[in-house]
Formats: structure tokens, sequence, C-alpha cells
């Protein structure tokens, strides 16, 4: 029961959006490379999902989802609290109750687990459908930027280490392009910065590095 109602609690917590990510398609394989300019390969990397949830238009956006859902929250948060209290107050007393009382308390019990089953349920769909769209829409916008940018510095690769199964082992700062995608967005957008986020509001992830490959161990 509680497991339930967690999950609602915290389904902003991953504005890293593991389950609301959906990159663009890239483009067709074929196409780019004909129109890729000869030349040495230039190669660069970006956490992607980073990105779009770190410009100033995704936080705005994502702190308003959960400004929406605050209410449904704080209602399952309460329904929650009325639970383990009424568990308690039975468990004090049933040795006191008759059996038909403690039934009776028992199925109510049991009725409003169901209900914040439910409740929890509906409100995690409702919100991940959200923050689906909201995210693949935005998701779009700055993919556009990211092509411009790869064009305008002659980028022949980019590599998104965002994503849990990727390729890229390691990758020098200097390849990293995912600031440089945030600002170019933010720029084109026109959308403010956000101000200090409220106490207790979810931070926005920061942008991760590849990190250097572990010399594998040889068994034994």
């Amino acid at each position: 029961m509680k497991r339930s109602v967690a999950l609602v609690l915290t389904l902003a917590s991953g504005l890293a959006l593991t389950a609301a990510a959906q990159t663009p398609s890239a483009p067709d394989a074929a196409a780019t490379a004909a129109a890729a300019p000869a030349g040495p390969t230039k190669i660069a990397v970006i956490a992607f999902q980073v990105a779009v949830a770190q410009t100033n238009e995704g936080q705005r956006s994502f702190a308003d989802l959960q400004r929406k859902y605050q209410p449904k929250q704080a209602q399952l948060k309460a329904l929650n609290d009325e639970i383990d209290s009424l568990t308690k107050q039975l468990q004090a007393s049933g040795d006191k109750l008759s059996d038909t009382e403690r039934a009776a308390r028992a199925k109510t019990i049991d009725d409003k687990k169901k209900q914040l089953d439910r409740s929890a349920e509906d409100a995690q769909n409702d919100m991940q459908n959200e923050m689906q769209e909201l995210y693949g829409a935005l998701a779009s916008k700055v993919y556009d930027v990211l092509n411009d940018y790869v064009k305008q510095h002659g980028y022949t690769l980019v590599l998104d280490f965002s994503q849990q199964q990727n390729p890229v082992l390691y990758a020098a700062d200097s390849t990293n392009i995912t600031k440089a995608i945030i600002d170019a967005y933010n720029v084109k957008s026109g959308v403010p910065a956000p101000t200090a986020p409220a106490a207790g509001a979810t931070p926005i992830p920061s942008a991760p590095r590849p990190s250097a490959p572990t010399r594998p161990t040889t068994p034994q």
C-alpha cells in the first residue's frame, strides 16, 4: 500500500525521465552519410535527456507539471495517513472488540487500501502520460537545435550517453556538447531561466560525464 502512494509522491523525482524518455528518431542513415562532408571524423557526445530537462523551457514545464499534481499527491498522502491511523487503532483495541466490529473495521481499512491503490495508479498513469507528451514535444525542438549545431560545427557523429545502454565508455570533456545545446536552445526559445526552486522541489538532474572505463579483472 505504501509502495503505491510512494510511486506517485516521487514521480517527478525522475525528471531524468527514465519512463518518459523518447528521443526523436534519428535521420535515415543513408541520407545522413550522403549529406556528411568528406573529411576527418569529428565526434561529440551529449546527454540528450538531461539536455531536454535542463533547458529553461524544460525546467519550467516540468515544474508546472509537478505543481499540477501536488493537490492529488496531498490527497493520497492524507488517505495513506488515515489508513495507517485506522490500522494502529485496530491493532491496539482489537482484543476489546466484538468479532463483528473487528471485521467491520478491517473491511473499512481494506476498502480504503483498494481506493488508495486505484487512485495512486490512476495518478501515476496520468502524470506519466503528460510527462511523455511534454518531453516528446520538447525533445523534438531540442533535436532540431542539435541538428543545426552539429552541422555548423562540422560534427560527423554524435553519441547519446544518457541512454542506459550506450557505446560510450570514455569521452573527453571537450567532446561533450550537452551544455552547448542547452545554451543554444535557451537562446532560440527565449524562455528566461527559472527562479530558485522552492524548498522541497525536485531538482533538475545535472549533466553526467562519461566515466573512464575500469580495467577488467582476470578470473583466477
